[in-house]
């Protein structure tokens, strides 16, 4: 039965294999606990400038954000279009445009590394849900098999039992 589930296991594990061997990884999967809290396990990892930009990606995303930023503009574009007669930054709103791209030229960057971030936490998850599945999927055969064998000694006994009252009725 061992020998059946390492087949299993090698024929699941049809990828490149790092640097464990074969042996290595199916003695993993069928020995040890193999999951992984991967945002306990990210979060312990994380640097100043990670947290930075998983805090800035998280408000630039938000609705607030779109809100106070739409409402910023249109006080820029008032204030320098309507109220004041020689505003700060006139009709074209030229200072307007630069601050926009200054804003968009740093905010993109530093929303990928969240974004590279979050992938990268997305791809261990899938790992560990592809080797828990695997896992699953050993133990549910190992089970099928043991119910296999409750059931062929179900019959042996009921057969045996027939016998035997076959026995007494003679």
């Amino acid at each position: 039965m061992e020998k059946r589930k390492k087949e299993i296991v090698k024929m699941l594990l049809k990828e490149n294999l790092d640097e464990k061997t074969e042996e290595e990884i199916i003695d993993l999967l069928l020995n040890n606990p193999i999951t992984v809290d991967v945002d306990k396990e990210s979060d312990t990892n994380m640097t100043f400038g990670d947290k930075l930009a998983d805090k800035l990606s998280e408000v630039a995303g938000s609705w607030t954000f779109i809100i106070i930023f739409s409402s910023f503009l249109i006080f820029w574009i008032v204030l320098n279009g309507v109220i004041l007669t020689k505003g700060i930054d006139p009709y074209p709103f030229i200072l307007l445009n630069l601050l926009l791209s200054c804003l968009a030229a740093l905010q993109a960057p530093i929303i990928m590394m969240s974004q590279n971030r979050q992938a990268k936490k997305d791809s261990i998850r899938n790992k560990n849900d592809y080797h828990t599945d695997l896992k699953s999927e050993l133990i549910l055969e190992q089970l099928y098999d043991h119910i296999e064998e409750i059931i062929h000694n179900q019959k042996k006994i009921m057969a045996y039992l027939k016998e035997e009252e076959n026995k007494k009725d003679k």
